[in-house]
């Protein structure tokens, strides 16, 4: 089966306190590009949850971020109560009342008003145990998905590019047909100039056969077009296959437009050279799909 480059993938995981979301995304690239977010508390992970997408994908640039939340009823940065620093200030409260004679004694509203009795921990509190089987299963269904699409994707470009084969090799058809007609056609031509210019005069025709075989040598075709049917068919064994055929695609394709150009270039006939512009339309179309083969 082939894939396409483009895909997309989400997931979310819950455990008793907490949720993994994880989001994947993909596109074209030559080779196989992640760039991976994680929450500053997951930094350890990050090898194996890159190991994770490199064993699904082998080729596009993929973006993942992974999101942490805390489930309905739970908090990941909880409150935490500094008792000693309370007891401290409740006795210099005391202290204070006692040597100015005022009345009044500390109450809790005053006591969470100061620094550093209640405070927020600054970072989630878990540990990978914990996190790695949520991450693991998120990220697992979230690129599970993005592979999914990128095989639609894939098989869509499938078909789109066995019918472009099917229209090249038809205009390599009509190049094949013409070729022999093409000299035919020159010597024809031949014949008549020099007729035209010797004015009546016997026309050696051993000179016009010659001058034919000559033309003939120079404007062949013939291994062109059989390099061409040569990559036609691997074409066809490469899309039957599948796999990872992308960068093997790119390099058919550059062979065969080299091919093509080398037969526009030898042609001298009118549609020849019709056919050959075909091909190079039709190769374009090809290289455009194939650039997002994985």
């Amino acid at each position: 089966m082939i894939h396409s480059m483009t895909g997309y993938g989400r997931a979310e995981e819950a455990g008793p306190r907490l949720a993994v979301s994880a989001e994947v995304k993909s596109v074209n690239h030559r080779h196989l590009d992640i760039a991976l977010k994680l929450p500053r508390a997951l930094t350890a992970l990050e090898p194996d949850a890159r190991r994770l997408i490199q064993s699904a994908v082998q080729r596009g640039r993929v973006d993942a971020a992974v999101t942490l939340s805390a489930v309905e009823g739970q908090s990941l940065t909880p409150l935490t109560l500094n008792l000693g620093q309370a007891r401290d200030y409740v006795d210099i409260a005391h202290r204070l009342s006692d040597e100015l004679n005022v009345g009044g004694a500390p109450t809790v509203t005053w006591l969470m008003e100061q620094p550093g009795v209640v405070s927020r921990e600054a970072e989630p509190s878990f540990t990978a145990e914990e996190v790695w089987p949520l991450l693991e299963r998120a990220l697992t269904r979230a690129v599970g998905e993005m592979v999914a699409r990128r095989a639609a994707e894939g098989d869509a470009l499938r078909r789109e590019l066995t019918a472009l084969g099917a229209a090249l090799t038809a205009q390599v058809d009509v190049m094949s047909q013409r070729a022999p007609v093409a000299v035919e056609r020159r010597t024809a031509r031949l014949r008549e100039r020099l007729g035209s210019l010797l004015n009546g005069a016997p026309i050696d025709e051993a000179r016009i056969l010659t001058e034919a075989a000559i033309w003939a040598e120079k404007s062949d075709i013939t291994e062109e077009l059989a390099r061409l049917r040569a990559h036609l068919d691997q074409l066809a064994r490469l899309l039957e296959q599948g796999g990872v055929v992308g960068r093997a695609l790119d390099f058919l394709l550059q062979e065969m437009n080299r091919e093509t150009n080398t037969v526009g270039s030898k042609a001298d006939d009118l549609e020849i050279t019709e056919a050959v512009i075909a091909a190079k339309s039709t190769l374009e179309k090809l290289r455009e799909q194939a650039q997002n083969i994985e």
